[in-house]
Parts: structure tokens; sequence; C-alpha cells
């Protein structure tokens, strides 16, 4: 998931691209996008899922090599072509999709936000963040790797894999800062350039055994199950490592629209796959002794070197994708109300939506760094990767069902009856995924759950400060405390912020108390976040006059988009909003957070939340308000 040039005043900006940049342009960036992590499922997922026969049973045979490679390529049509092409990608909130997407769309058709709704959203989210931070990891690692089966280089080059991955990783992380607009234009190209190769590779070996093809039929799946029954968990713990990365085809819908990457899937990206994992089988039987890197011994010795070069450009592209994912996952979170405000830099001025957030790009690198050195290979970073995976893709097939019945407005039956096939299927893989808890699945689950908490405790943090600002002076008392004792008015115009405009702000009742004053034209300012993905300017401004001087002005900006206050107002001052903006203040409340004994939170929820608080974002400069127009005036709160 990344985010990419979109119009912020179009409700669906899929359509608004596919007029600017046309329907081919879209598909080429979205195979560089939306496909990077799944298209490096190879350099692993076979290896990984065949090696369990090997280990238990010292080789293995033709049979066992088919029915492995079945159940790869039936976990791809099951799961991406039919779940996600078929499905998902047709339940989009005008254009958007993703986890948070899809609960702010059954939660907009609902009125409400309901806690099953919220749970399944949070653990979605959660459980991304692990899976962003193990992506990476593997991906580069799994390629770096292949260095060790370069002729010359074996023996010699293994004590060096390590530090070369971790500088590839430390530099990918640096470059952030800088945005992916100028070697973003290479992804597309480089991918299509990797799926080739790797369907190239496919048909090379193919040959040496056409039988492999019998593959295709399930009934070597279901043989392969049904005569492994002790083994069958643990190896589709590993044929999961085939389908990661799927989740990014419906994450990725808003920025290149369901057809693009539909086309994408079903003509390159899934026939580069089956190719390639019906090469590395047919290539296995024929030869046993590649089994143990099984990818890169697909290519010539004289080929391996560019091979290897052409696998690390394409995990770092995969790398990229789930760290812009991140980033546009986090915005998306902050405008839900589920993340404390986080500064978010702008790093396109041509393209609006390509953003760093510096909090998140350095807790992913340590995060990042810390599962690439502690487990120290890719076969034990295997271990560790699906479990979240697995876990993001049941939420996504639960709030499927949701949406389906409510928004789609279809009977439960027909939900229930359609997603079960899916579900089904994604429990037995999460069954063979919590084997590997014990060895080392545990830890991306305790990522998933800390992300979670977080968000759980500002989200109830939020709802208990709102509660004591209801609790405040409301703007009728204040109102006729003015008519009875009016202050004394000063020029120009103030602006208060405010997050419930029958609320006196807490801003307006200090500047009275302690100035004593009240500027001529008073303006109370609330920014609220829809639940979709983009406003439209007609839609973002809503005013209403209280008496002469005071009015109440309503800024609607939508998940996926930045709040602007200055681009607000000036789109109200052309609606008859009438202020200087040089003869303007911007007056905030500043709450100093002090937990109680007799809060409703835990003491520990209670401190975390006061710490999320005290180092989220100021007001400021989430709302991008001048600097030098502001007062701030604080106030000490109890929760």
């Amino acid at each position: 998931m990344t985010t990419l040039p979109a119009d912020p005043a179009n409700s669906n900006p899929a359509a608004n691209d596919h007029v600017k940049r046309g329907f081919w342009g879209l598909t080429l960036t979205a195979i560089g996008v939306v496909y990077g992590d799944i298209g490096t499922s190879p350099l692993y997922a076979f290896r990984e899922s065949i090696s369990h026969v090997v280990e238990r049973n010292g080789a293995a045979t033709n049979a066992e090599v088919i029915g492995v490679i079945s159940l790869m390529l039936w976990a791809l049509i099951s799961i991406v072509t039919l779940k996600y092409t078929m499905i998902l990608l047709r339940l989009d909130n005008r254009g958007e999709g993703g986890t948070l997407s899809l609960m702010a769309l059954v939660q907009r058709t609902l009125g409400k936000r309901t806690p099953f709704i919220l749970i399944v959203g949070l653990a979605g989210a959660g459980l991304f963040y692990g899976d962003a931070m193990l992506t990476p990891a593997i991906s580069v690692l799994s390629a770096i790797e292949g260095l060790a089966v370069l002729p010359g280089l074996t023996g010699r080059i293994e004590p060096f894999i390590m530090p070369i991955t971790l500088g590839i990783l430390i530099a990918l992380f640096l470059v952030q800062r800088h945005g992916s607009s100028i070697v973003g234009a290479w992804f597309g190209p480089i991918c299509i350039l990797w799926f080739t190769v790797l369907g190239g590779l496919g048909l090379m070996h193919l040959s040496e055994e056409p039988g492999v093809l019998a593959a295709f039929n399930p009934l070597y799946a279901v043989s392969f199950l049904l005569n492994h029954s002790a083994l069958s968990c643990v190896v589709l713990g590993s044929v999961f490592l085939t389908v990661t990365g799927a989740e990014a085809l419906y994450a990725d819908m808003g920025h290149f629209g369901r057809k693009p990457i539909s086309v994408a899937w079903l003509w390159l990206v899934f026939p580069a796959l089956a190719l390639n994992y019906l090469g590395q089988g047919a290539m296995v039987i024929a030869n046993p002794s590649t089994i143990g890197n099984p990818f890169f011994y697909m290519a010539p010795d004289s080929w391996r070197p560019a091979l290897v070069v052409l696998a690390t450009a394409a995990t770092i592209i995969a790398s990229q994708a789930v760290i812009s994912g991140a980033y546009s996952l986090t915005q998306q979170a902050i405008q839900l109300g589920l993340l404390p405000r986080m500064q978010i830099l702008q790093t396109s001025e041509r393209h609006h939506g390509q953003i760093y957030m510096p909090q998140v790009n350095y807790l992913l690198m340590l995060g990042v760094l810390f599962m690439t050195f502690s487990f120290g290979s890719s076969s034990a970073l295997g271990s560790a990767y699906g479990v979240s995976v697995i876990g993001a893709m049941l939420t996504s097939s639960l709030l499927a069902i949701l949406a389906i019945w409510k928004v789609g407005k279809r009977p439960l039956w027909f939900a229930i009856a359609l997603m079960s096939p899916f579900l089904l299927i994604e429990l037995i893989f999460a069954g063979s995924n919590l084997l590997k808890v014990f060895s080392g699945g545990i830890v991306p689950l305790v990522i998933a759950a800390g992300f979670a908490i977080l968000m759980w405790t500002w989200v109830r943090g939020s709802a208990l400060l709102h509660e004591q600002t209801r609790r405040d002076v409301s703007l009728q008392q204040m109102l006729a405390t003015l008519e009875v004792s009016p202050p004394k008015r000063v020029r120009g115009t103030a602006i208060f912020l405010t997050a419930d405009p029958q609320a006196a702000p807490t801003a307006l009742m200090h500047n009275l108390k302690h100035n004593q004053v009240l500027h001529e034209h008073i303006i109370l300012l609330c920014v609220k976040t829809a639940p979709t993905p983009r406003v439209n300017d007609a839609d973002r401004v809503t005013i209403e006059t209280v008496r002469d001087d005071i009015r109440i002005v309503t800024l609607s900006f939508g998940f996926m988009e930045t709040p602007n206050v200055i681009r607000g107002l000036t789109l109200a001052r052309e609606r008859g909003l009438a202020f200087d903006i040089m003869t303007t203040s911007f007056f905030l409340s500043r709450r100093a957070l002090v937990p109680t004994a007799k809060s409703a939170m835990p003491r520990w929820q209670d401190l975390l939340f006061v710490f999320l608080a005290r180092n989220s974002s100021s007001a400021t400069e989430f709302f991008h308000i001048p600097t030098s127009r502001v007062v701030e005036l604080g106030t000490q709160v109890t929760i």
C-alpha cells in the first residue's frame, strides 16, 4: 500500500487518475506497487514449504513435490483471484479499499461505531504493522542470501550477508524523507522485468519434468494433505507464504482502481508466479540437489549475479511499498481518531498524497532491524512471517460479510455463504500458522497486540476526555453571560478551534477570564473527519450564524486527506465569511492531562494515554495553521 497522486477534491481518485494517466499507465504503476510483496514470495515460499518434507522424510518424492506446488497454486487461485480480485475489490468506500476504509464504510452504513467493528478494525490495523516490520526483513535478506550460491562466493560470503542486508535496510529508511517520486517511476518497469524473468525461468525448467503441470489438479493438493496428516499443518504454514502481500490488492485500490489491479494480476503476475513455482518443482524433481535454494539455482551460473541484483531491487520495491503503506494506514488511523496526531510531511509538490511520517519511519526501521538481526536468516523469519498476514485476512473477511449484508443490502445468509469458504481456508491457514508461535510467530502477534492496545487506549481516553469537555460551559450559557456582562471589544477576528461547537471553547473562556476582552468577530472552528476517503470542496464547509458577531464554521476532511485549515477557510471566505487573515488570531487550547485514582481506565492505561497526548503533534502543525497567528492557552484536565 502506498500513497500516489490523487485529487483531494475528487471522491473517487481512481476514476480521476484514469482520465489523467490512462488505464495502462495505472496498470504499469500497480505492478510496481501492489505486487511487490507477493511478487518476491518465490524467493522463499517453495523452499520453506518443501523443506519440511525433506526434514521429516530425508527426501521428497515426485508426488510430494507436485502436491506442495498444487497447494501453492490453489492458495493463489482461491485467496487472491477469487476473494480479492472477484469480491473484495468490489467493496470500495468511494474508490478506497483496505481494512480501515472498509471499517469506515460499514460504520457509515450503520450510523455508529459498534464494539465488534472497532475491535476487528483495530486488530486488522495492528496486524498490518506486524507485517510491515517482517516484509522488508525477509524480502531483502532472502535476496542477499542469493550471494551464497554464486560461483566463487559459496562458503566465503556468508559472514557478510547480515551486514549487507542491514546496510540496505538502513539506507532504505533514511531516504524516505526525500520521497519516492524520483525512483518511483522505475518501480513498474523493474517489476515487469522481474515477473518476466520469473515466468521465463519457470518455462526453462518445465521441459525437465512436464508432469509437474498436474499440480493444477486440486486432487494432488487434497491427496498430499490426506497422506501427510501429521505434516500437513506445518507445510501449510509455509505454503501460506505464497499469498503474503495479497492485502495490498485491496488496500491500494483507491490509488489505481479495480480494473488495473485485476488485469495486472490475471494477465501478468499470476501467470509469472505460477510458471515460476512449477519450474522450481520441475527442477527439484529432475535435480534434487537444488532443493536447498531452488529459486537461485534455476538460473545458469553466469546469470546468477544479475538475478541477485534484480531480486534485491524487487525486494527493495516491495519494502518501499509496505513502508508507504504504513504511512497511509497511520494517516487513516489518525483521521479516524484511532491514533494521536503525528507529523505528516508532503514529499512531492506536484503530486498530492505522497507523504512521509518521521515517527512511523523510525519506529518501523527499529522494528525491521531488530527482526532481521534477531532471526538471522530468511528461513527463521519464515517461521514468524504469515502469522500477522493471515490475521489481517481474517479481519477483512469478517468486515466483508457485514459490508455485503448492510452496504450491498444482500441477505445475511448470502453474505455468510459467499465468504464462508474463504473464512474456512483462512482458518485452516491460521491454525497452521499458530504452530509457528513457539518458533518466532509470537513476535508479530506481540507487535500487533501492542499497536492494538495503543489504538484502543487512544480511543477510550479520547472518549473520556470528550465526556469531560461536555461538562464545560455550553455556548448558550456563555452567550447569556455576555448579554448580562458584556466585555470590552477589540478589533479583528478571533478563531477558536473546538471539538464541540455547542460547548464554549476553553481558550475562549480563558481569554475572557484573564484578558477580559472579546474580539469584534468570533469564529468557532470545528474540524471533522468524514467516514469517506475524501470530501468534495462543495461539501467541505458549513457556516452557521449564532449571532451577528459569532459564527460556527465546520470544515470536513476525508480520512485519506491531510486537514488544512487555511485552505478550508479560503473556501469559507468565498462563500461569504468575512475576515482578514492579517488581522485574525487563532486561539488554541493546550490541555495538560493529569490521571486520577477515579479514572474509568486502569492506571497504566491512564499513563499511556497521557504519554500519547503529550507526544502528539500540535494542532498548529497538524492543521497547517500559520504559527505567527496562533495564541495557545493552557489548562489542566483530569481523566
